[in-house]
């Protein structure tokens, strides 16, 4: 063995030490995201294969797949007014919700994370407690206070006179899906809010100082300075809200069952009630279609959503 091998020949054996170290870490990591992944696959995956499986039969949620239909499931949900209705709802909660809620929580965040202001902490926590409340509890409670009777809302506006009788929110064609919408806004406002606080936190300090220093005002420095840098994290914020809002179950469910007349029904809430309720039979099948066919519509909202974050991110890489 020459010199330069026998230098060599540990460098190989810690190579090898290392390569074998690496492999155990990897092997402990893989062990540790397998139970997630196994529940991943089994309550996620699985499901969103066989809804498309299901959506093909006329099947009731018992048994085995034996009513083939083909397309017809898929037909019928497309000739549903009631679907088209619970659609309209679903997009019209989700676009009020966005509109309202994204703006409103970029104003308090920039409050909150004034220096200026005492006791932001105890002011987050406030605004952040209805996100970890349960939507199903919330809405119980709130089917008390916008009550008819011995109603809070009802009896602060009759003590204040603006009111002379007590007003049925949630039972009012005019009112209920405002209610709703109000609740859905204040339910995760608090989310919206730790969004814009962490993006108004990584902000750098320097382009503030600047613009203080060159003489701009606070409508100046949100406007030039502020506002650009937050666009493209504000893109991501409206897609995510975008999408979360599309899903409301519990809170209409809880609140008004879908009522009056249909008017505050959404899509998860018509889903829900042909696979489980059904009026008599269930109809798994014909829930599944109708499922998918609402699946598609989120993807097709969250590809240009995400198309309009892509392009505001790339203009905002070249700024």
């Amino acid at each position: 063995m020459t010199r330069r091998d026998a230098h060599m020949e540990p460098n190989k054996r810690g190579v090898g030490k290392i390569s074998r170290n690496r492999k155990k870490k990897l092997l402990f990591c893989y062990l540790f995201i397998l139970p997630q992944l196994a529940l991943f696959l089994a309550f996620t995956i699985y499901p969103i294969i066989m809804s498309y499986v299901y959506s093909f039969f006329n099947w009731n949620g018992y048994g085995s797949l034996q009513e083939f239909v083909g397309f017809a499931n898929y037909m019928e949900t497309i000739a549903d007014p009631f679907f088209w209705n619970a659609f309209k709802n679903s997009f019209l909660f989700m676009f009020f919700v966005v509109l309202i809620q994204v703006p409103l929580a970029l104003l308090i965040a920039i409050l909150l994370n004034s220096k200026w202001l005492k006791g932001a902490t105890f002011y987050r926590t406030i605004y952040f407690l209805p996100v970890v409340t349960t939507t199903a509890v919330i809405g119980l409670v709130m089917r008390f206070i916008f009550g008819v009777y011995k109603g809070l809302v009802n009896e602060l506006l009759i003590t204040a006179g603006i009111i002379d009788k007590p007003i049925d929110w949630l039972g009012s064609l005019d009112t209920a899906m405002l209610v709703i919408i109000m609740v859905g806004i204040w339910k995760t406002f608090g989310m919206k809010m730790v969004y814009w606080l962490a993006a108004l936190q990584s902000l750098p300090k320097e382009l503030f100082e600047a613009a203080k220093v060159d003489g701009a005002n606070m409508w100046q420095t949100f406007r030039f300075v502020m506002l650009p840098l937050l666009l493209p994290v504000g893109s991501v914020i409206v897609l995510l809200s975008s999408v979360n809002a599309l899903h409301v179950f519990d809170l209409v469910k809880s609140m008004t069952n879908g009522g009056p007349a249909f008017h505050t029904d959404m899509v998860d809430l018509y889903i829900y009630r042909y696979a489980f309720e059904g009026g008599g039979m269930p109809r798994a099948g014909f829930a599944s279609a109708a499922g998918v066919v609402y699946g598609f519509a989120i993807l097709l909202v969250s590809l240009i959503l995400g198309l309009i974050v892509k392009k505001t991110g790339g203009k905002q890489a070249s700024h």
